[in-house]
């Protein structure tokens, strides 16, 4: 039991952690962050990156990584599921996006004004919920509630099947390549290896 509650934390972490990175701007606290010891492996090429050892953190976010931000996620790449999923290349935002059917069984509510995004199938909202997901799983095994448990390891899966791996290993892909800035190099690449893996454990 200590080890399921310990692995579905673990889980969680990096889906939130993920969701954060894709949802919006870096500022100096998130920076601070991925210099704990326990994180900074999923960054490798941020301790070499030399204008992080000469410029001011100030700097480094308004100068480079907001730049590099607006760039996958604005002008150059486009963080949503139904973008590449759509035939016309249409953002669906509207409540005809499938995805609101996992979102409304479990009153996940998308404030997207809030979110500062366009559309509920963004990479970060879809990282979310699937944290959240993780967070009802530790209640499960809190409560030892084996069934809740279970139907919600499904759920996932079929989250994973139905939404996230449609499209999302293509769009990191694409921030890998694109990504002027190791934060969302190594973000991309750490979080596609994350997803792929994930999903293997939730097939086992």
């Amino acid at each position: 039991m200590d080890n399921m509650i310990l692995q579905t934390e673990q889980r969680g972490f990096f889906y939130a952690l993920y969701s954060r990175l894709f949802m919006k701007e870096v500022d100096d606290n998130f920076l601070k962050m991925l210099e704990n010891e326990d994180i900074k492996e999923f960054f490798p090429n941020l301790k070499d990156w030399e204008l992080y050892k000469t410029l001011s953190k100030e700097d480094i976010v308004n100068q480079y990584l907001n730049v590099d931000f607006a760039e996958i996620s604005l002008v150059n790449l486009i963080p949503y599921e139904s973008f590449y999923t759509r035939d016309d290349g249409m953002i669906e935002s509207g409540g005809d996006n499938p995805i609101y059917k996992f979102y409304e069984e479990f009153d996940f509510v998308v404030e997207k004004d809030v979110a500062r995004v366009l559309s509920p199938d963004h990479i970060g909202v879809e990282l979310e919920f699937m944290y959240m997901l993780c967070e009802a799983q530790l209640k499960a095994l809190n409560e030892k509630d084996k069934d809740a448990y279970n139907e919600l390891l499904k759920i996932q899966k079929s989250f994973m099947e139905t939404h996230i791996l449609k499209w999302m290993p293509l769009y990191l892909i694409n921030v890998k390549n694109e990504a002027s800035t190791p934060i969302y190099h190594d973000g991309a690449m750490t979080a596609l290896e994350f997803i792929l893996s994930d999903f293997e454990l939730l097939n086992e």
